[in-house]
């Protein structure tokens, strides 16, 4: 498996794993027939690989040499000022469990110490599998709530924070 940055060819790829883990991931907290009506739209993928992401987010996929098997997000965040963020994170379901997420998270996360000893994230409060996945990486609820709103749900969120440096590792 390799990690690199995402290209202007990777966009429909990109999109159509985004698709398919919220038709699989999300299946119990949105309407199914929703997710089923899910269309691949690449245009936003495409957009940003071209011309940039806006607030400084990157982009980077895990291929096995014939297919992309997940993609990450992350940059800057906005509130809380100063703090990195991983803006996304996408495995296709038939590869979830065999390592993609975990290198993928661990790529964003190191390139975000560039930027910031402290991350973020947000993810369904109603997602048992995610939240294992980056708790068992190091990252912790820190009590923060909001919500989400689609398909008429509104879906409770949770964020997560993890330190990315130690406090003796800065001199």
């Amino acid at each position: 498996m390799q990690i690199r940055t995402a290209q202007v060819a990777d966009a429909e790829q990109i999109e159509r794993i985004r698709i398919r883990g919220w038709q699989v991931g999300y299946r119990h907290a949105f309407p199914p027939e929703e997710l089923d009506k899910l269309t691949v739209d690449a245009w936003r993928w495409l957009q940003g690989l071209k011309e940039g992401f806006p607030n400084g987010q990157s982009c980077a996929v895990a291929e096995d040499g014939r297919e992309l098997l997940g993609w990450v997000t992350w940059g800057p965040s906005l509130l809380p000022e100063g703090w990195g963020e991983i803006r996304g994170l996408y495995v296709d379901p038939d590869r979830w469990g065999r390592g993609a997420g975990r290198a993928l998270l661990a790529h964003g996360e190191r390139d975000l110490r560039r930027i910031s000893d402290e991350a973020m994230l947000w993810t369904l409060a109603d997602n048992p599998r995610t939240r294992r996945f980056y708790e068992a990486a190091g990252w912790s609820v820190d009590g923060t709530t909001s919500s989400f709103d689609q398909f008429g749900v509104n879906a409770p969120i949770v964020r997560y924070r993890k330190r990315l440096t130690s406090s003796t590792s800065r001199s």
